[in-house]
Formats: structure tokens, sequence, C-alpha cells
């Protein structure tokens, strides 16, 4: 047989709630739904003559929906015992109203930023200690290093970005070129076009853009594979049986990164040429013989080399960054998607502070 513990009976000017049976911690759950169920907008007569049992969850329960109650219309209980007023009185004095969040200052935010960011070096040293032992040991064992999966994040990374990196080149070539010659035009100086677009684009802004392009499309998967590789349980896997991480996954990617990456400049750089050649010819004419033999003109082999020597570095901070990001995931899918982004953010405010360091070292060497 259902037990009833709330009934009501509605007329024009009120409503009466009867309470009934025991309110109870067993019942709880049953009398909630109930309450829920009892219609507002009128006032309310809750009548308590009819309650058998009373201990403290259902008491707590009636002063809980007591106040709903009253917060959309007058309520008036009758038919409660001394000992049950007693029980609520007793409660209610004791009561502790729910606290809510203290809003954080400014500076307080500015400090556990900053106690994060000085976390998060702290990390990275730590991870780079152990990557560095590795890579030692590997240099000093060759034969344990993993070229196949080497070959296959060279295939990856390099062979199949050929195409962004080669649409991205030309159109900065391009762009290069257009706003060179519309300056250069008006002092009669468009030959001087080959020298900014061939210049530019070998010593900066080939490798800049490469690495850019890279640590966009091949460091966020790097993260993201070894992150699903620590969700999945694979990495915990790997050490139970033995097995360094490190030398299974980080080494092969970055060394893969840091061949492929020079590889991708030196295709760079010929194709943001090309767009630079194609876009000068367009706006002021100069032909493509004329711009390749100014081009041998202008463009010493140093400039190529300068550039290429960025290759390897960019690729090491792509591929390192890409790496420790995926290892610091934690459980939860949401944790792919923040460390994937912090690992393209970092990855490129990296790729740009050295190469304004190897800037500032050419300028200083006069190179």
């Amino acid at each position: 047989m259902k037990r009833e513990f709330i009934a009501w009976q509605e007329d024009q000017d009120q409503l009466v709630l009867k309470a009934k049976g025991e309110w109870t911690l067993y019942f709880v759950p049953e009398i909630e739904k109930r309450l829920q169920l009892v219609p507002l907008g009128r006032e309310i007569v809750w009548d308590l003559s009819g309650v058998t049992d009373f201990d403290s969850s259902g008491v707590l329960l009636f002063i809980e929906y007591l106040k709903r109650f009253k917060r959309n219309t007058k309520v008036k209980v009758v038919g409660y015992t001394p000992s049950q007023k007693e029980m609520y009185d007793l409660l209610r004095q004791h009561m502790v109203e729910a606290i809510p969040p203290r809003k954080e200052g400014f500076l307080e935010e500015i400090g556990k930023a900053a106690l994060e960011t000085v976390h998060d070096i702290r990390d990275f040293v730590t991870f780079l200690g152990q990557l560095f032992y590795t890579l030692f040991y590997a240099l000093f064992h060759p034969r344990s290093i993993r070229f196949k999966e080497m070959v296959y994040h060279i295939h990856q990374s390099g062979f199949n970005a050929l195409v962004i990196i080669g649409l991205t080149s030309f159109l900065v070539g391009m762009v290069i070129a257009y706003q060179g010659a519309v300056e250069l035009s008006k002092f009669g100086a468009d030959i001087f076009i080959v020298d900014t677009v061939g210049i530019s684009i070998v010593r900066e802004l080939g490798p800049m853009i490469t690495a850019i392009v890279i640590a966009g499309r091949s460091g966020s998967a790097y993260t993201a594979e070894i992150g699903a590789m620590k969700i999945t349980e694979e990495i915990a896997a790997m050490r139970t049986m033995g097995f360094d991480p490190y030398h299974f996954l980080v080494l092969p990617r970055i060394f893969a990164l840091m061949i492929a990456l020079p590889l991708l400049i030196f295709f760079s750089d010929i194709i943001g040429i090309f767009g630079g050649m194609v876009a000068s010819n367009m706006v002021t004419g100069i032909s493509y013989d004329q711009f390749i033999s100014r081009l041998y003109e202008v463009l010493e082999a140093k400039h190529y080399i300068l550039g290429m020597i960025k290759g390897p570095v960019f690729a090491f901070l792509i591929a390192a960054i890409g790496c420790f990001r995926g290892f610091q995931v934690s459980d939860n899918t949401e944790s792919i998607g923040l460390h994937t982004t912090a690992s393209v953010v970092n990855s490129i405010f990296m790729v740009i502070a050295f190469d304004a360091l190897f800037s500032v070292i050419y300028t200083e060497f006069d190179l």
C-alpha cells in the first residue's frame, strides 16, 4: 500500500496543505517529490496535525520548503505539537547559512596567475632534464633510437605539411612584394623589390612562418596524441611494463621535427620567393629573368644558412612544448583542449622570442 505524506485541498482564497505519516529520513525522498508538486499562487495553510513521527531530517525538509513557499505566497502553519515546535526552533537556531564564495581581487588573480606560471616553468625544467638525460643516452646507444617511428613522424610532420606551408609562403611572398612595390615605385627603385623579398623571406619570414604553421599543426597534434594516451592510461601501462615514455614517445617526435623543419624552411623559402616573383611581375612589370638575375646578385648563401640554422632550434622548442603539454593532460577530455591550446600559444611565443634573439645575435656579429 502506497503511503500518503502530503495532500491538499484548494478553494478560492487558500490552499490547505495536510502533512501525514512519518516525516523521517527514510521517507524524505518520497515526501520531497510530493512537495514539488504543490501548486502555488494562493495563501497556504500548512496543517501538521497528521504527522505521526518527525525526526531532524523531516524537520529540515519542512524548513526548506517553508522558505520556498514563503518566497511566493503567505504561509500559515497549524497543528504542530510542542515537541515538534521545540525541534523546529532548535534546528532553526543552529542552521548554518550557505556562505557565498568570496570574489577574488585583482591582485589575487595576478598572484595566482604568476604562481601557475612559476609552477609551469619548474615542471618544464624538470621535463627538459629528463628529456636531455634520455637524449644523451640515445646518442651513446644509437641502436635504441626508434628509426621507424622517426620516419613515420617525419612523414606526418613534414611531407603532409608541404601543401599548407607552400600556400602560406606563396601568399606571404606576394604580400611582401605588393607592399614593397607600392613604396619603392615612388622612388623609381622597383628592382630593389627583389632584395626585399629575397632577403626578408630567407632570413626571417620563411623560418618564422614555417615554424608558426608547424606549431599550430604538428605541435598541437603531439599534445593531443600524448594527452589521449595519458587519459586511456597507455602511458601508465608503458611505465608498468618498464618502457620509458620519453624514449618511446618524445625522442622520435623531437628527432623527426628537427629533421623535417629545416627542409620545410628550404621549401618555404623557394615558394615564398616565387610568390614575390609573380607579384613583382604583375605590379611592376619586372620579368622573371630580371628577378632571378638580381636575386643571384643580392642573395648570398649565408642568408640561407642563417635562416636554416633557426630550423632545428624552432623544431626542438615546438616538439618539446607539445610533448610537455601532452604529459600535463589530466583525466578528462576538456583538459586535452586546454593543454592543446596552451601548447600552440606557448610554441608560437617561444618561436617569436627566439627569432628575436637570433636577430640580435646576427646583428651583434654583423651577419
